[in-house]
C-alpha cells in the first residue's frame, strides 16, 4: 500500500508572518479597482473578460515586495483582494445593463448607480459566503484531483517573487506598448479605431458584405490568451453573420420591411422619421445608409441570442454529472466537523456567518425600497430564490473552475438557467407582465455575480492553500475587495453609458446598446421579455438554437460560436488575429518545449505580454471614455485629432491601411516577445 504524501505549504502553519495588513488591503483594493474597471470596458465591448489574478500577483511581487517590503502572505492578500473586482465586474456587466432593454420604459430607472452598487455588493458577498463551507471539501480534500489552474499559477508567481523571479518585466512591457498605442489611436487618431470594407447594398453579387476590425491592443491580447481554437470558433460565428446571413437577407428583404421590424423592436420610432441609429434610416428614399447594420440589429442579434441561450444550456447540461457530484460533496462538507485544534492554515470564518449573512441578505432585499418588487413578500421571494440558486451554482462554479479554469466557466449557461427557471416560477404563481421583468433580472444578476465571484474565490483559496495563507484572512479580504471594487464598477458602467455629444445630438440616451454591445445583458433581457411578456420573435430565436445544435453535432463548442454570431465581426476578427499569433507561436515552439504543468502556460512570455496589452488597452479605453463625457475636454481632443488630415492625404482606405499596418506591427512585437523563454521557473 502506497502511503499518501502529506501536503506541506510554502509557509508552514506555525510560521508567524505579516499577512492581513492595511497596506496589503489598500494595494489589493487599488488593483481591484483598476482591473475591475478594465474588465467592465472589455465585457461591454466584447462580452469577454480575462482573469486578473495572475497580473495582480505579478504586480504584488513587483510593487509590493520591492517598494513596500511585503511578505509572500501579504502579497497573497493583495492578489486575493484585487481579484474580486474582476469577477464582480463580469457578473455585473453580463446582466444588469439588461434593465435598459426590458419592455417597460420605466425599467431604465433601475439602471441606477445605487442599485448597481447594492446588487454588486450583495452578489459578491454571497459568492464569498457560500464558499466558506466549501473550502475544506474542494480545496483541501481534493487537492490532488482539482488543480485550479489559475490558482496554481498565481502561487508559482508568488513563490518566484520570493526567489527573485523577473516575471513582471514582460507584463509591464505589454502595458507600456498598449498605453502608447492607445494614446495615438484614441487621442491623436493617428490609428483608426476600426478598419473596414463593405460592399454596397445595391451590389447584385454580394450585397452588404462587411469585413471590419476594431484594431485595439486589448482585443489582440484577449485573442492570444484564449488561444487559436477558441478565437477561431468565435470569428467563424462572425463570418457566418456578416459574410453569409447578412448578404443573403440583404438580397431578399426590402429596406421597408427591415424598418418595420426595427419599429417592432423599438429601434426605430417611425418609418416617416429619419434616424441616425441602427443603420441610419432615410424616410425620403425609404432606404438605410448602412443596410448591413440595419439587418444585424433587426434579425441577426435575435438569431445570435437564441444561439447563445441554447449554447449556454447545452454547456450546462454537459456538466450535470459534475453538478450532481459537487452538490453532494458540498452537503457532506457542511455535515463533517473538524475535531480538535485547528491550525492557522485551516482556520475559516464561522459557519454562523454564512447562515446569518444569508438571512440578512434576504431581509435586506425584502425591505430595501430600491430593490424591484411590488411588496415585501414578493421581494422576499426574490431574495430566497437568490439564496437557493446562489448556493447551488456557487458550488457548481467552484468545482468546474477547479477542473477547467475560470476562463472556461459556463457562467452564461448558469445565468440563463437561473433566469428561465425564475421566470417559469413567476408564471406559475401568476406573476406575468412587464412589472415582474426587473425582479427576474435581479435574481439572474445576483446569481451571476455570485457564481463568477465564487469561481475567482476558489482560485484564490487554492493559491492561499499552496503558499500557506490563513483562510479566514483571505475570506475577509474578499469581502473588502467585493465592496471596494463594486463602488468603482458602478461608476464605470454609468460613465461608459453616458452618450457623447455627437450621440446625444442624434437622440441617443444610452451608450450601452449603441456604442457598447453588452451581448449577455441583452440576451438576459430578451429571454425575460419572451417568457413573461410573450413578445419574443421565437422564429429567429429558434433558428439560433438550431444553429447551436448543429455546431454541437459537428463537435464544436456551440457557446463560443454563438457569441461570435451575436457580436460584430469587427470585435471577433482582431481577437482571431491574436489567437492566430498564439497558434503560430505554439506550433513553432512545440519541439522546443516539454509539456507544461497546470497553469504554467499563463506564465509564458507571450501570455504575460498579452496580459499587459489587455490591461493597458482596456484601462486607456476607460480613461478616454471618462474624458469624452466632458464636452470641453471632448472638444479639445477633437482639435488634436489627425484623422481628417490623414484621410485627406491618404484617402479613407489609406487611413485604414495605415491603422492595419501599425496593428500588424504590434502583433509582430507580440510574436517576437512570445518566442522568448519564460522568465519564471515553475516547481
Amino acid at each position: 500500500m502506497i502511503e499518501k504524501k502529506i501536503f506541506k505549504p510554502f509557509v508552514s502553519a506555525d510560521t508567524n508572518m505579516k499577512e492581513f495588513t492595511v497596506k496589503a488591503l489598500v494595494m489589493g483594493s487599488i488593483f481591484g479597482i483598476l482591473f475591475g474597471a478594465a474588465n467592465v470596458y472589455l465585457a461591454l465591448n466584447a462580452g469577454l473578460t480575462v482573469s486578473a489574478s495572475i497580473p495582480i500577483a505579478v504586480l504584488a511581487i513587483t510593487l509590493g515586495k520591492r517598494l513596500f517590503k511585503t511578505t509572500i502572505l501579504e502579497n497573497n492578500i493583495i492578489q486575493t483582494t484585487g481579484s474580486a473586482g474582476e469577477s464582480i465586474a463580469s457578473g455585473v456587466v453580463f446582466t444588469l445593463p439588461g434593465f435598459l432593454f426590458l419592455t417597460a420604459k420605466d425599467s431604465v430607472h433601475y439602471f441606477d448607480y445605487v442599485i448597481i452598487l447594492v446588487l454588486a455588493i450583495f452578489g459578491g458577498l454571497l459568492g464569498t459566503l457560500m464558499m466558506i463551507p466549501l473550502r475544506r471539501s474542494l480545496i483541501v480534500k481534493e487537492h490532488d484531483t482539482l488543480p485550479y489552474p489559475e490558482g496554481t499559477a498565481c502561487a508559482s508567481v508568488l513563490k518566484a517573487g520570493e526567489k527573485g523571479g523577473a516575471v513582471a518585466k514582460t507584463a509591464f512591457y505589454g502595458l507600456g506598448v498598449a498605453f502608447v498605442y492607445a494614446i495615438f489611436q484614441r487621442g491623436f487618431k493617428l490609428i483608426s479605431e476600426t478598419s473596414s470594407f463593405a460592399t454596397k447594398a445595391t451590389n447584385k453579387i454580394f450585397p452588404s458584405a462587411t469585413v471590419a476590425a476594431d484594431i485595439t491592443p486589448e482585443y489582440l491580447g484577449v485573442g492570444y490568451i484564449i488561444g487559436f481554437r477558441i478565437a477561431g470558433i468565435l470569428v467563424a460565428g462572425g463570418v457566418l453573420s456578416w459574410l453569409v446571413l447578412i448578404p443573403l437577407l440583404s438580397s431578399l428583404i426590402p429596406d421597408q420591411v427591415i424598418a418595420l421590424q426595427q419599429i417592432k423592436l423599438g429601434l426605430l420610432a417611425d418609418i416617416t422619421k429619419a434616424s441616425q441609429n441602427s443603420g441610419s434610416w432615410n424616410p425620403v428614399t425609404q432606404t438605410f445608409a448602412n443596410k448591413a447594420d440595419a439587418i444585424y440589429r433587426a434579425y441577426i442579434r435575435q438569431i445570435g441570442a437564441g444561439a447563445v441561450a441554447a449554447g449556454g444550456m447545452i454547456t450546462l447540461i454537459k456538466t450535470i454529472p459534475t453538478i450532481i457530484s459537487s452538490f453532494k460533496e458540498s452537503i457532506a462538507s457542511v455535515k463533517n466537523k473538524t475535531e480538535g485544534a485547528v491550525s492557522r492554515t485551516d482556520k475559516d470564518l464561522s459557519i454562523k456567518i454564512v447562515l446569518f449573512g444569508s438571512i440578512a441578505l434576504v431581509v435586506l432585499m425584502a425591505v430595501l425600497p430600491i430593490i424591484p418588487g411590488n411588496n415585501i413578500l414578493n421581494k422576499a421571494l426574490v431574495g430566497i430564490l437568490v439564496i437557493i440558486f446562489g448556493a447551488f451554482f456557487v458550488t457548481v462554479s467552484s468545482r468546474i473552475v477547479g477542473i477547467i479554469g475560470s476562463s472556461n466557466n459556463p457562467i452564461s449557461g448558469m445565468t440563463i438557467a437561473t433566469v428561465m427557471i425564475t421566470c417559469l416560477i413567476f408564471v406559475a404563481v401568476g406573476w406575468t407582465g412587464q412589472s415582474y421583468e426587473p425582479m427576474a433580472l435581479v435574481v439572474g444578476g445576483m446569481v451571476c455575480i455570485a457564481a463568477a465571484n465564487a469561481g475567482a474565490t476558489s482560485q484564490d483559496l487554492k493559491t492561499g492553500y499552496l503558499v500557506g495563507s490563513t483562510p479566514k484572512y483571505q475570506q475577509l479580504a474578499l469581502f473588502v475587495g467585493a465592496i471596494v471594487s463594486s463602488i468603482v464598477i458602478g461608476i464605470t458602467i454609468k460613465v461608459l453609458d453616458t452618450p457623447s455629444t455627437a450621440m446625444a445630438a442624434q437622440g441617443i440616451t444610452h451608450a450601452i446598446g449603441t456604442k457598447y454591445n453588452a451581448p449577455q445583458a441583452t440576451l438576459m433581457a430578451t429571454l425575460i421579455k419572451g417568457i413573461l411578456s410573450f413578445n419574443l420573435d421565437w422564429n429567429f430565436v429558434l433558428v439560433g438554437a438550431a444553429l447551436a445544435l448543429v455546431m454541437e453535432l459537428c463537435g464544436i463548442k456551440s457557446l463560443n460560436f454563438a457569441v461570435g454570431v451575436y457580436l460584430p465581426l469587427s470585435t471577433t476578427l482582431p481577437i482571431f488575429i491574436g489567437g492566430a499569433i498564439r497558434g503560430l507561436v505554439d506550433k513553432v515552439k512545440a519541439k522546443q518545449l516539454t509539456q507544461l504543468k497546470d497553469g504554467e502556460e499563463d506564465l509564458q512570455t507571450g501570455n504575460l505580454f498579452a496580459t499587459g496589452l489587455v490591461a493597458g488597452g482596456s484601462l486607456m479605453g476607460v480613461i478616454f471614455a471618462f474624458l469624452s463625457v466632458n464636452e470641453a475636454i471632448a472638444n479639445s481632443m477633437e482639435k488634436i485629432s489627425l484623422q481628417s488630415w490623414l484621410i485627406k492625404i491618404l484617402s479613407e482606405n489609406g487611413y485604414y491601411l495605415l491603422g492595419a499596418f501599425l496593428f500588424g506591427l504590434m502583433g509582430w512585437m507580440l510574436y517576437k516577445t512570445a518566442m522568448k523563454k519564460a522568465e519564471i521557473e515553475m516547481e
